[in-house]
């Protein structure tokens, strides 16, 4: 960044028609050349421009001048501004592409609906630079080239880089997590095996129970048979 004043035409303006700097001068400090200078003190330049002090908003002072004035030779110093601004915040647009790769940003995009079905059209728009038009038209194969696209990978093309891509799919993932595999038979809790055994025990009581009433009632009929014959 030069450290030129603000409004340097002005600036030069008030300075030869109020110092006695000379042309040099003028012209190293305000960063113009030493003929705009000279045309600006014959006025044949900055016709209607009025002068600006640079000593009322602080960007030189008089003893800086009166130094200058004294010796041909000095250079005038810009005093540092008190006001400090803050940096111009930069602002994301779009994603560039080079006019000779975007005819290949419709098979990049086909690329990253197939092989990351996670990925939002806000993060593929962010990858290759394209709008949801053309993500949706690809989607639907509605794409007016639709039928000789080939998916191909956008960080072979250029269009994003490795990193950038991982970023996006590690995103993608952590907002829409994928369903647990199945992971096999698992053992049983130990409440219910507990109980199978109860119910085992049950029906086999119940069971020696049944037995032993069918041979009290076998026996009854044989008794009542032999009474029969005898008789």
């Amino acid at each position: 960044m030069s450290n030129a004043p603000l409004m340097p035409k002005a600036t030069a303006v008030w300075l030869v028609d109020n110092t006695a700097l000379t042309f040099d001068q003028v012209a190293d400090f305000t960063k113009m050349h030493v003929l705009e200078v000279r045309a600006i003190a014959d006025g044949d330049a900055a016709q209607g421009i009025k002068g600006m002090d640079p000593i009322s908003n602080g960007q030189l002072t008089r003893d800086e001048i009166e130094k200058g004035e004294k010796d041909k030779n000095y250079r005038l110093k810009l005093e540092e501004s008190k006001v400090i601004l803050p940096p111009a915040a930069k602002k994301k647009g779009p994603r560039y592409t080079p006019v000779s790769r975007r005819h290949e940003r419709p098979s990049a995009i086909l690329w990253l609906v197939r092989s990351h079905p996670e990925l939002k059209d806000s993060q593929i728009m962010r990858l290759v630079g394209t709008t949801k038009t053309t993500i949706a038209s690809i989607r639907d194969r509605t794409h007016w080239n639709a039928s000789t696209l080939t998916p191909m990978d956008p960080v072979t093309l250029g269009l994003c880089s490795q990193i950038e891509l991982d970023f996006e799919v590690q995103r993608a993932a952590k907002e829409k997590p994928t369903d647990q595999a199945y992971g096999g038979a698992t053992l049983l809790p130990a409440s219910e095996t507990t109980r199978k055994d109860e119910l085992e025990t049950a029906e086999s009581g119940s069971g020696d129970l049944n037995v032993d009433a069918v041979f009290a009632k076998l026996k009854g009929i044989g008794g009542g048979k032999k009474q029969d014959d005898e008789e």
